[in-house]
């Protein structure tokens, strides 16, 4: 049986072996514990197990005296602004990502409307886990209500980061595949809002996975072709969640969700989005950094994960932000990675300049990532980044994350995985093999 993973941003599991509807209850009831007072917004993605876990939830929620708002369908990005719009105490995100179907989880949110930081989520884990509830008397059980309409403050925060009416000018033809996610509730609106003609993939929220749910180019090699033969100018392809976004370019050539960052940070550029920094993880392509650079501005980066993003992007007053796995952060919509947000600024980059996108990714700094891993156990790990600095003694080491070792013109990120005995590396650099290589010898060193 497989194990459940639990971390301080949620819990994911195989639903009825590690994640059953008492689990689920259980561990919203230590979130209620923790939570200031007022309701909980909730939400799920589209797969099959989303009403059921919704129910054992609500069941949860309302035992702790908490009202809820029921969102329904909805992406990860619109329930962090839901919570903040209506007062929320905070929020119940069900998804598994892009997990396969056998799985679902549950992400947190604060009444700030981003994912729980890792403080106040190691406190409802523990809590979680010792048992800890909020139960409440039969006279204090909270209610449940709909929320009327979920999905119109998000499209609002996204459209006002844009020049709509350029946008519609351009009339772009596009293809969006939300692969029966939650994306396409939202996408859809959100691409005739700006005048698009829309080829609609897996709108429909059925948890039916047309592909494998990472939106990866050996995944959309089907979406890829109908993109170049459907005469698109761009496709747009959101995971189960939809706060990932990668990206095709008008020829069916996959670009990526790597360049789906870098090219939001170029348009943020453009428009004078230059008061303040940009935050990336230790992950991220260094693309972004180098189209952040060319504006003279600034680039700092977190630890892995998107609680670490929006923890830094707010201590350093950024003006942009987000992972290189196609979720950008704009702080004037949420500290939540949005593929609503790479869809609308990619087009108002593409309106803005007159360009197509392949010649837009094409202009971007030219770097490759190579990621390999290796079976590691915890313990090995101090011992194992020692050996590593002193071989590469010409590089700067930061060993915030892992061990993350930086020279002039590549990277080196070595870090132990949070849900299995093994370590991953990443390495960038000008060439695949250059980046390839920093992670054989990286791999030489494990002994």
């Amino acid at each position: 049986m497989s194990q459940l993973i639990i971390s301080v941003s949620g819990l994911r599991g195989i639903v009825g072996e590690t994640l059953t509807p008492d689990i689920a209850c259980r561990f919203v009831a230590s979130f209620a514990a923790s939570a200031p007072p007022g309701p909980i917004v909730i939400g799920r993605d589209g797969r099959t197990t989303g009403p059921m876990l919704r129910n054992a939830i609500v069941a949860g929620l309302a035992a702790c005296g908490r009202d809820c708002i029921d969102a329904d369908v909805a992406a990860t990005p619109t329930i962090g602004v839901l919570v903040r719009e209506s007062g929320a105490a905070g929020g119940v995100q069900i998804s598994a990502s892009h997990n396969p179907p056998t799985y679902n989880g549950i992400k947190l949110f604060g009444a700030d409307g981003r994912v729980l930081d890792a403080v106040s989520g190691a406190k409802i884990r523990d809590g979680f886990l010792e048992g800890r509830a909020g139960w409440c008397a039969f006279d204090k059980v909270g209610e449940v209500r709909q929320a009327e309409d979920p999905h119109t403050p998000h499209l609002k925060k996204v459209l006002a980061t844009i020049d709509v009416e350029a946008v519609k000018k351009t009339g772009f033809h596009v293809l969006l595949d939300s692969n029966h996610g939650a994306g396409g509730v939202l996408g859809v609106r959100l691409l005739e809002a700006l005048g698009c003609q829309v080829e609609s993939v897996g709108v429909e929220p059925t948890g039916q996975f047309a592909h494998v749910p990472e939106p990866t180019a050996e995944n959309l090699t089907d979406i890829a072709s109908r993109v170049a033969q459907g005469d698109c100018a761009v496709g747009f392809c959101q995971d189960p969640d939809a706060d990932r976004l990668a990206l095709i370019d008008e020829n069916g050539r996959y670009i990526g969700e790597e360049a789906t960052l870098a090219l939001c940070v170029r348009r943020a550029m453009e428009v004078g989005r230059t008061n303040g920094p940009i935050v990336i993880n230790g992950a991220t392509s260094s693309m972004s950094t180098l189209v952040a650079k060319s504006f003279g501005v600034e680039t700092f980066r977190s630890s892995v994960g998107e609680a670490n993003v929006a923890d830094m992007m707010i201590a350093r007053s950024a003006a942009y932000g987000g992972e290189g796995n196609g979720g950008p952060i704009d702080p004037s919509v949420g500290y939540v990675r949005d593929s609503f947000v790479g869809m609308a600024q990619v087009l108002d980059l593409m309106a803005r300049t007159g360009k197509p996108l392949s010649q837009l990714a094409d202009e971007l700094p030219v770097q490759h990532i190579y990621k390999d891993k290796a079976a590691v156990a915890a313990e090995r790990l101090p011992a194992l980044f020692e050996k590593l600095t002193a071989h590469f003694q010409d590089a700067d080491a930061d060993t915030g994350d892992g061990l993350r070792l930086q020279w002039p013109d590549a990277w080196l990120l070595v870090r132990g995985s949070n849900t299995e005995p093994i370590i991953r590396m990443i390495a960038e650099a000008e060439t695949v093999d250059k980046a390839k290589a920093l992670c054989d010898q990286a791999r030489t060193l494990l002994g």
